[in-house]
């Protein structure tokens, strides 16, 4: 069964639901949420989406996104989403939200209001296979540069947030989740 997603307004007021596959292929605007997961060190937990994934496969992101469900408050989906794919949990804590608009491969829309969270995990992620690749911790430096260098390798949202942010705010946020 299709999942239903929660349509939004501009201002992140809930106005209906539908479907995640007509949700895509209209472009309609809906909530969702990225988590970026530091460890101690503040590095950032990276994941290489699955091949099998129906947009975006094999490209690389930030730890976990994803969506709630009708009726689902989006830190609960997040913390829901974490422990599914990833397969750990952590204490999150909302940094910011934005809205953004791009196509994705398969010919379909993202149109998001997207609520950033951040959480501390020290350890190894057992990332279930059908929403994850491959996994790895890397130095914010480094990963500015890289996406400089090959932005084809990230997922169109995950670019979105890392450019439009300065490596001084991602290791403010790594900061956050140090207690």
């Amino acid at each position: 069964m299709d999942e239903m997603l929660i349509l939004v307004d501009a201002d992140d007021n809930s106005i209906g639901s539908q479907t995640k596959t007509l949700v895509h292929q209209q472009g309609l605007l809906h909530r969702a949420f990225s988590i970026f997961i530091f460890d101690s060190q503040g590095r950032l937990l990276l994941q290489q989406r699955a091949f099998s994934k129906y947009h975006s496969a094999g490209l690389w992101t930030n730890s976990c996104c994803g969506h709630p469900r009708w009726g689902e408050v989006t830190l609960a989906a997040a913390q829901r989403r974490l422990q599914e794919e990833m397969g750990f949990s952590s204490e999150l804590q909302q940094v910011s939200s934005f809205t953004y608009h791009a196509a994705v491969p398969g010919d379909l829309i993202e149109h998001e209001f997207d609520h950033i969270y951040v959480g501390l995990f020290d350890g190894e992620p057992q990332a279930a296979p059908e929403e994850a690749h491959s996994w790895l911790w890397m130095d914010i430096k480094q990963l500015t540069d890289d996406i400089t260098r090959n932005p084809e390798k990230f997922t169109v949202w995950f670019r979105t947030i890392m450019n439009n942010l300065d490596a001084n705010e991602i290791q403010r946020w790594a900061r956050l989740t140090v207690k």
